[in-house]
C-alpha cells in the first residue's frame, strides 16, 4: 500500500533539477515525467504515495504534460493487444504454479501451441477469415510460454536440486555451500541465504536458509565464504496455527525449500572465497558501513540511513520499523524507484559533456543502463529494485531513441520482462502492490488533479502530493487490507510532513555514502545527515503514536477483494464518463460486492469448529460457532487481543469476535464429540469415555493403561508438553494403533 510516496520524492528531486533532461528530448518530457514518477510509485509498493508536477520553467510545458497524461489515462488498457498477451502470460504462470505439471508435459504443450501458432499464422496470411484463429493462437502461445517459464524457473523441477537427493531429510549429510546474502537476524540465529554446491561430495544445486546460532559465534562470516557443514537438513515447516502467515510458502516462492542449523564451531570455512558480483557488492556495502561507524555515526541513525540509501534493513531497530509501519511510511526503508530515479538523473547530468553524436549518445545509454543495474545489484536486486530499474531502463532507452513512450506499453513490457526472467515475483506482495499503485496513479491521479488547479506553486505542490497519494491509496487499499488487515489513517499527513524532508535526506545521504566508499567521511555533511535522520525518526514516531488513527484487524477475503476492486474500477469509470452505461456498471458492481459480503456472512454463520492451538508452553483452545468465539486457556489472555498474534489473526481471518475467555476445564462437548483434557494435575472424571483426549502440561501417566481404560479415537498433545514425553506417547499410540496428533509436528488440531 501507499506505494506512491516514492513517486513524489523522485518527482521533487527530478523536477527541481530536470532542465537538462527536458532539453534532452520530447521523449523525456513524456516518459521521464510520467514514467519516472509512476515508476517510483510502483517501487515502494507497500505504503503511502505522493507526487508533484512543478519544476518546469514554462507553464505550457506543464500543461502539455498534464494533458498527455490525461489522454493516456483515458485509453482503455485492454484494447492494447499487449495487455491481453500479458494477461494470458500471467494466467499461464498461475496455472503452472497451481497444477505443478512435469517439465515433459509443459514442453509437449508449448510445442503443440507453437505448431498451432505457425499454422494459423500462414493460414491468416492466405485467408483473412483465419485471423481470429491466429489471434487466439497468439494468446494460447503466451499462456504456454507463461506456464513454461514458471516450470523452468521452479528449482524443484531440476534433477540436480537437493530435494531429489536420497534421504536428504532423514539423516546428517556433509554440505558444502557458498554464502549469498545476509538476512535479518532472529533472537537466536544469524541468518544467511546460501547456494549448495555439493552433498557428501556429490555435486548438487539449490538455495537454502542457513541459521548459525548466535551464542556459538566466534568469528565473522562474509558473503562469498565457502562453508562445509555436517548437519541435518530440515524441511520448511508449514504454519502451525490457523490463518497465520505461511512462512514456508513464502520461502518456497523464493526457491528455498529447506533450512540448515549449525553452531559456528561445527563449520569449516574454505580457504577460497568465491568473488562474484555478490561478494563485491557486499564488500562495497560493508566498506561504507565500516567507514561511517568509524566516524562515530550513531548506530540507530546509521541503520536507518543504510536502509534508506541501500535498502539493507537487517540491523534496523524493530521498534523503528513498527513506527514506520504505523505511520504509513515503511516503504521509505526500501531501495526502489526514488533511488533509481536519482541515479538516472545524476548519471545523465554527469554525462552531459559527452558529444551528442550517434556514437556518443550510444555510449551514454550504455553507461546509464550499466549504472542503473549496478546500483540495483548493490541494493540486493529485491523485487522493488528490479521493477524500478526495468522501468527506468525503458525511460533511458526512450530518451536515447527520442520517441514518445506510451506509459501503458512501458508498464506492460516491464511486467513481461520481469516475469519472463523471474516469474516468482508475481507472488511477491510488493510486486502486486507496486503495479496496482502505479496503474491507479496514471489512471486516477489526473482526474483528481483536474478537480482543482491552484495557481500558487506551494499550494499546487502539496495538492499534487495529496492527489497522487490518494490515487495510489485507493488503488492499493483492498489488496493492502487483504494482506495486512490494517490501514494507517494518517498516511496523507505522513506524506505532507515527511516527503519534503526526505528529499533532502536522500540527496545528502547518497553523497555521504559515495564519499564513505572512498574512505572519506566529511564531518559536517555526515553530522547533518545523522541529525536529519534523528528528527525524521522523531516525526515518524510521533505520528505512529497516534494509534487511534490506525485501523487494525480488518477482515477481508478473496471474493470481497475481487468485488471490491470491481466496485472501485466502475466508480472511477463512472466519475470519468458520467453516462448511463457507467452508472449501471457501478450498480452491478455494488450488488456483487453486497452479495460477496452476504455470502461470506452466511458461510461464517454456518461454520463451527473446535481447535487446539500450537502455543509454546501454553494451552489455548478455541471453540467457535459462527462469528462468536470462546477461548479457553491456562493463563490470562490480555484484554488487548492484538497482543495475542495467534488469536488475533484467527479472529480476523474468520470475521469473528471474542465472546469470552475462560479457564481450562476437563470436559468439552462439541458436535457430538466428547473431549477430555488431562493436565499435570491428573484430575479428570474416570467414568467418561471420550472421543478425543488432549494432553497438556506433560502429565505423568501411563498412556497404554489410559488408552485401554478410556479407549479414545485419537490422542492430541499440544506444545505445552515436553518433546521427549511426546515421543514416548507417539510410540505408545503406534503400538495401540491409536492416531496421535502432536501440534509441535503437525500443527493445530481441528474438529469441524
Amino acid at each position: 500500500m501507499n506505494a506512491s510516496v516514492s513517486l513524489l520524492r523522485a518527482s521533487i528531486s527530478l523536477k527541481w533539477s530536470s532542465n537538462s533532461l527536458i532539453r534532452a528530448s520530447d521523449s523525456l518530457i513524456n516518459a521521464s515525467e510520467h514514467v519516472l514518477d509512476a515508476s517510483d510509485s510502483q517501487s515502494h509498493s507497500s505504503d503511502n504515495m505522493t507526487s508533484t508536477s512543478e519544476g518546469y520553467n514554462h507553464n505550457y510545458k506543464k500543461d502539455f504534460i498534464s494533458y498527455k497524461i490525461f489522454v493516456l489515462c483515458n485509453m482503455k488498457v485492454l484494447q492494447f493487444p499487449l495487455a491481453r498477451i500479458t494477461i494470458a502470460f500471467i494466467t499461464g504462470i498461475l496455472s503452472a504454479y497451481s497444477l505443478k505439471p512435469s517439465l515433459s508435459i509443459v514442453f509437449i504443450f508449448i510445442c503443440i501451441t507453437i505448431l498451432i501458432f505457425t499454422g494459423t499464422y500462414y493460414s491468416s496470411r492466405r485467408d483473412k477469415k483465419f485471423q481470429l484463429y491466429f489471434g487466439l493462437a497468439v494468446y494460447l502461445l503466451a499462456f504456454s510460454i507463461g506456464a513454461t517459464t514458471q516450470s523452468v524457473h521452479t528449482n524443484s523441477n531440476q534433477q540436480s536440486n537437493y530435494i531429489h537427493y536420497k534421504n536428504i531429510f532423514d539423516k546428517n549429510h556433509t554440505f558444502t555451500l557458498t554464502l549469498r546474502e545476509k538476512l535479518k537476524n532472529t533472537a537466536f540465529n544469524e541468518r544467511y541465504t546460501a547456494q549448495l554446491n555439493s552433498i557428501d561430495n556429490e555435486k548438487t544445486s539449490g538455495s537454502i536458509l542457513l541459521n548459525i546460532r548466535k551464542d556459538s559465534l566466534s568469528h565473522h562470516f562474509i558473503i562469498g565464504n565457502q562453508l562445509k557443514i555436517n548437519a541435518l537438513l530440515n524441511r520448511n515447516t508449514a504454519q502451525k496455527n490457523p490463518n497465520q502467515f505461511d512462512y514456508s510458502k513464502y520461502l518456497e516462492n523464493k526457491q528455498i525449500y529447506a533450512q540448515l542449523y549449525a553452531d559456528a564451531n561445527e563449520i569449516q570455512i574454505g580457504s577460497i572465497i568465491e568473488k562474484d558480483i555478490w561478494y563485491y557488492t557486499a564488500a562495497f556495502r560493508s566498506r561504507i558501513i565500516q567507514n561511517l561507524e568509524k566516524s562515530h555515526f550513531q548506530t540507530k541513525e546509521l541503520n536507518v540511513a543504510i536502509a534508506l540509501i541501500m535498502g539493507q534493513q537487517q540491523d534496523i531497530d524493530p521498534e523503528i520499523t513498527k513506527d514506520y509501519q504505523y505511520a504509513g511510511a515503511v516503504h521509505i526503508l526500501s531501495v526502489s524507484g526514488l533511488h533509481i530515479g536519482f541515479i538516472l538523473l545524476f548519471v545523465t547530468l554527469l554525462l552531459k559533456p559527452f558529444p551528442n553524436t550517434k556514437k556518443g549518445l550510444f555510449i551514454k545509454l550504455l553507461i546509464i543502463l550499466l549504472s542503473l543495474w549496478l546500483f540495483g545489484v548493490l541494493a540486493g536486486l529485491a523485487p522493488s529494485v528490479v521493477r524500478s530499474v526495468t522501468m527506468f531502463s525503458f525511460v533511458a532507452i526512450g530518451q536515447h531513441l527520442k520517441r514518445s513512450t506510451n506509459i501503458y506499453h512501458t508498464l506492460l513490457v516491464s511486467v513481461l520482462l520481469i516475469l519472463l526472467f523471474q516469474p516468482s515475483f508475481l507472488f511477491d506482495v510488493g510486486f502486486q502492490l507496486s503495479y496496482t499503485a502505479l496503474f491507479f496513479i496514471i489512471w486516477l491521479q489526473p482526474l483528481f488533479a483536474n478537480l482543482w488547479k491552484p495557481k500558487n506553486k506551494i499550494v499546487s505542490y502539496f495538492w499534487d502530493i495529496l492527489t497522487v497519494s490518494f490515487a495510489a491509496q485507493i488503488g492499493t487499499l483492498p489488496l493492502s487490507i487483504y494482506y495486512f488487515h490494517q490501514f494507517p489513517g494518517l498516511f496523507f499527513v505522513t506524506n505532507l510532513i515527511v516527503i519534503p524532508f526526505l528529499g533532502f535526506i536522500m540527496s545528502l545521504g547518497v553523497v555521504v555514502m559515495l564519499l564513505a566508499a572512498c574512505s572519506w567521511v566529511p564531518y559536517y555533511p555526515a553530522k547533518t545527515l545523522e541529525l536529519s535522520i534523528y528528527y525524521l525518526d522523531r516525526i515518524i514516531s510521533f505520528i505512529a503514536s497516534l494509534e487511534q488513527f490506525i485501523v487494525r484487524d480488518i477482515p477481508l477475503n478473496t471474493s470481497i477483494l475481487i468485488s471490491g476492486y470491481l466496485a472501485i474500477i466502475t466508480l472511477i469509470i463512472a466519475f470519468e464518463h458520467k453516462n448511463t452505461k457507467s452508472i449501471f456498471g457501478v450498480l452491478t458492481a455494488v450488488v456483487l460486492l453486497q452479495l460477496s459480503c452476504i455470502t461470506t456472512k452466511w458461510e461464517i454463520q454456518n461454520q463451527a469448529e473446535f481447535i487446539v492451538l500450537n502455543t509454546s508452553k501454553k494451552t489455548q483452545l478455541i471453540e467457535r460457532n459462527g462469528s462468536i468465539a470462546n477461548v479457553y486457556a491456562n493463563d490470562s489472555i490480555s484484554g488487548n487481543i492484538r497482543n495475542n498474534a495467534v488469536l488475533s489473526s484467527y479472529l480476523t481471518a474468520n470475521f469473528s469476535s471474542l465472546n469470552q475467555q475462560s479457564k481450562l476445564k476437563n470436559v468439552f462437548f462439541f458436535k457430538g464429540n466428547k473431549i477430555l483434557l488431562i493436565d499435570s494435575s491428573m484430575v479428570y472424571p474416570r467414568t467418561i469415555h471420550p472421543d478425543v483426549v488432549v494432553l497438556t502440561q506433560s502429565p505423568k501417566l501411563n498412556l497404554d493403561r489410559l488408552i485401554t481404560v478410556l479407549n479414545p479415537k485419537i490422542i492430541v498433545a499440544d506444545a505445552s508438553n515436553y518433546k521427549s514425553v511426546q515421543k514416548r506417547w507417539a510410540v505408545s499410540c503406534k503400538q495401540q494403533k491409536i492416531p496421535f496428533h502432536s501440534t509441535n509436528e503437525k500443527g493445530f488440531f481441528q474438529i469441524n
